[in-house]
């Protein structure tokens, strides 16, 4: 039941304690600003590492050779790995691993690239179909590499639309136009598009049997690379792949005669670890910016309670007229939790408006490694800010109780 009288008495002691109301509200307001923008990042920062997973496929396995570190076998240490076809095909076809997606890469060295008389400073790699998946591309113009160039050897090639905006700018479409690598004529078939931009962009890829063969790579490979199906959850995911690691790891240790406790020989990259040592460590991040928060948060409910602390022996005089006219208890009690619950109500939804206006506002044009568009779910700002007024009702409840304990006679002694 609404009751004027009640809240003229709120916006009466409110106009007669401006400032003490202010600061009070402002204490407030401003934990629950700071709690949500601390979240907002920590989502943002959720959002950057996602994204930095995008430039390859989720549960991928990068494998590069490196020199060995210790003897072994009678073998001396400081070995130059080379990888070789041979490798890429017992790990496909001889052993039981569960792949989804495969590919090798191999890269000619001291090769140059024009299109008529213009250079073209980007990276030509080897590679099968299945780089397309693994390298998380998308294809805007014509296609990827297939099967049928890889067994008959042609010279085909795949741009990117970096490479097709700063280098075809002028026509339309760059497929069925050449380009020359190391003076050998090769055929644009694609552009292809990363999902992590520009910065994956710099390369062009041709068949693995053609770079081997035309620019003298024999059977030589710089790298594997490997994915597993998809499974139902991320720990599953992580599990798969770790054991699917370990699989390679050992074969081409064994094969190449490098010692299992060597550091060297063979570099492993696999991107499910990395993606739950970040997605741990971001946790981890939120958790401290909650704890953060919250203690903000508490330092303004505990400056409500004090204020209504001091409501209270103001208006003790006031409180034992009242109850010697009759008022209850729990009246008493009404009208302190009243004003306390209205302040930090006002004063949590003006600090979550300002703060969710505000990552609105610059949350998309921020530009940060590893952090994009920070962002609060509502639902979540809006429990926060329930539960502040939650604890604002508690703030306010023990000065309240402490109003209705006075006894009639001393509350009407006081001066």
């Amino acid at each position: 039941m609404f009751d004027l009288e009640r809240w003229q008495e709120i916006f009466d002691t409110i106009r007669k304690n401006k400032l003490r109301t202010f600061l009070t509200g402002l204490s407030v307001a401003s934990g629950i600003f700071i709690l949500v923008i601390l979240l907002g990042f920590g989502q943002g920062m959720q959002n950057g590492i996602a994204k930095e997973f995008e430039s390859d496929a989720a549960t991928s396995i990068w494998i590069w050779t490196e020199t060995t570190q210790n003897a072994y076998k009678g073998l001396n240490p400081g070995r130059e790995i080379q990888f070789r076809n041979e490798d890429y095909t017992t790990l496909v076809d001889k052993m039981d691993l569960n792949l989804e997606h495969k590919t090798m890469f191999y890269l000619p060295r001291d090769v140059t690239t024009t299109y008529k008389n213009d250079a073209l400073i980007y990276q030509v790699m080897g590679t099968t179909k299945d780089a397309q998946f693994l390298e998380n591309q998308n294809m805007v113009q014509g296609r990827f590499l297939n099967w049928q160039d890889e067994s008959q050897v042609t010279k085909v090639a795949v741009i990117s639309a970096k490479i097709k905006r700063e280098a075809f700018d002028a026509i339309d479409s760059p497929i069925g136009e050449y380009i020359k690598i190391s003076n050998i004529l090769f055929k644009i078939i694609g552009v292809y598009k990363d999902k992590a931009g520009d910065r994956e962009e710099n390369r062009i890829f041709i068949p693995i049997s053609t770079s081997q063969k035309v620019f003298n790579g024999s059977d030589k490979l710089d790298n594997l690379v490997f994915s597993s199906p998809p499974v139902a959850n991320f720990e599953q995911a992580v599990q798969q792949s770790v054991h699917l690691k370990a699989e390679i790891d050992t074969y081409l240790r064994q094969a190449h005669s490098i010692a299992p406790d060597d550091e060297g020989g063979i570099g492993i990259n696999n991107q499910m670890e990395n993606a739950k040592r970040f997605y741990s460590l971001t946790g981890n991040i939120k958790l401290f910016f909650w704890f953060v928060g919250l203690c903000t948060i508490i330092a303004g409910v505990v400056g409500v309670s004090n204020i209504m602390l001091i409501v209270v022996k103001e208006r003790t005089k006031e409180i034992g007229i009242r109850k010697a006219l009759g008022a209850k208890p729990w009246s008493i009690i009404g009208m302190i939790l009243h004003e306390s619950v209205f302040v930090t109500a006002i004063s949590g939804f003006t600090g979550l408006i300002f703060s969710m206006g505000l990552l609105e506002i610059i949350g998309p044009n921020i530009e940060v490694d590893y952090i994009v568009n920070p962002s609060v779910d509502f639902n979540v700002a809006m429990a926060t800010v329930l539960l502040l007024v939650v604890a604002g009702a508690v703030a306010g409840f023990f000065p309240a109780w402490r109003a209705a304990s006075i006894h009639t006679i001393d509350a009407l002694r006081d001066e």
